[in-house]
């Protein structure tokens, strides 16, 4: 092939990779860093992986292509790296398709990435060092990559899916497909068609980095529960397709200008509605909750039990968030710091905290 395009080809991947490298550290040192997130520094070494792997290119420019060992076995060990950081970043990643969850974080994800990694990477190097080709079976880091892409296919989709990007979700399956087709003509002799095929899925990848970063810093803001102060209840009802009625609620305060409309059940609607209506009268705005050890008698408490406020709260979040898409420390506790307080005599009383000007009954 003409030195010139592998000249060229070189050069781009290096400076782009590196520009690439860059603006993801830059990201995760101003945001994520805080959060204690390493899974985009992994992605961030493993497009570095690609820069070394370019600048590998412009140096073997002005060797003789008669022997081609050298490159080759240079490219493989740098993809295999890019496989390897790629693996190490996705048990970070916050949403894991149901599948693949309980492999990617379990204790042995180390050892099932870190073995056939080094495995491929003795054979490499192994295949440098005696100066000879296997064939097909030399490729090893084809088959490593095509092991990443499984997974790395099914992490994208449900990352972009949870966090409602769709087309996201589809433009990512459309890169794997292009990288997986890259991979079967590395296999092949046909070195202008996978040099192509190599530009597009490279930059391709790395844009859907950047977007999965970015979308991970919309949800972050978006996703903030906000202070009792900022936060605005409204009770409502709609009816729906068939006609019938549906206790709504609205909480207006959250980043963002899509309305946070939760419909729920009858009796969680009653219960917030209880404390919204206590808090607007501003007298009497405790709620009882019953103890475990009571029997029957003549005092009635307001709240069963403390799984009646669980309840609630699930509710609220599913609604704000949708079902698994929130956690415990994130937006559990925050929102009940939000709406309650229990009494500090911790006398089983609880009462809604936001300002009764705050809220529309």
């Amino acid at each position: 092939m003409d030195a010139n395009l592998y000249f060229f080809y070189g050069w781009w991947q290096f400076a782009v990779c590196l520009f690439a490298f860059l603006a993801l550290i830059a990201i995760w040192w101003q945001i994520g860093k805080k959060q204690n997130d390493f899974g985009q520094v992994w992605l961030a070494l493993s497009i570095l992986a690609w820069a070394f792997s370019g600048l590998l290119e412009v140096y073997f420019t002005g060797v003789s292509q008669t022997n081609t060992l050298y490159l080759d076995s240079g490219r493989s060990i740098f993809s295999l790296f890019n496989s390897l950081f790629i693996l190490l970043a996705l048990p970070w990643f916050r949403y894991l398709p149901k599948p693949l969850a309980p492999v990617i974080k379990g204790g042995f994800w180390r050892y099932i990435v870190g073995v056939p990694f080094l495995f491929c990477l003795a054979f490499t190097v192994h295949k440098l060092v005696v100066g000879r080709e296997y064939g097909y079976i030399q490729e090893l880091d084809v088959y490593y990559a095509v092991f990443t892409l499984i997974f790395l296919g099914g992490v994208l989709w449900e990352s972009f899916a949870k966090r409602r990007l769709k087309v996201l979700s589809w433009l990512s399956l459309v890169c794997i497909l292009i990288i997986l087709v890259a991979q079967f003509f590395k296999l092949s002799e046909s070195e202008h068609i996978l040099l192509l095929f190599s530009a597009i899925f490279k930059t391709s990848l790395i844009m859907l980095f950047f977007a999965l970063a970015l979308s991970w810093v919309k949800e972050l803001a978006e996703n903030i529960i906000p202070k009792s102060a900022h936060l605005s209840l409204v009770f409502s009802k709609e009816k729906d397709i068939s006609g019938k009625w549906m206790s709504t609620v609205v909480l207006n305060g959250f980043p963002g200008t899509k309305e946070r409309k939760i419909v729920l059940t009858p009796k969680l609607h009653s219960l917030l509605l209880e404390f919204a209506q206590r808090c607007k009268r501003g007298e009497k705005s405790w709620l009882e909750i019953k103890p475990k050890n009571f029997t029957a008698g003549e005092k009635n408490y307001d709240i069963g039990d403390y799984n009646q406020i669980k309840r609630l709260l699930n509710a609220l979040l599913d609604g704000l968030f949708g079902k698994g898409n929130w956690s415990r420390e994130q937006h559990l506790i925050p929102l009940k710091n939000t709406l309650f307080e229990m009494s500090e005599s911790r006398n089983r009383k609880i009462r809604m905290i936001l300002p009764p000007e705050n809220i529309f009954l």
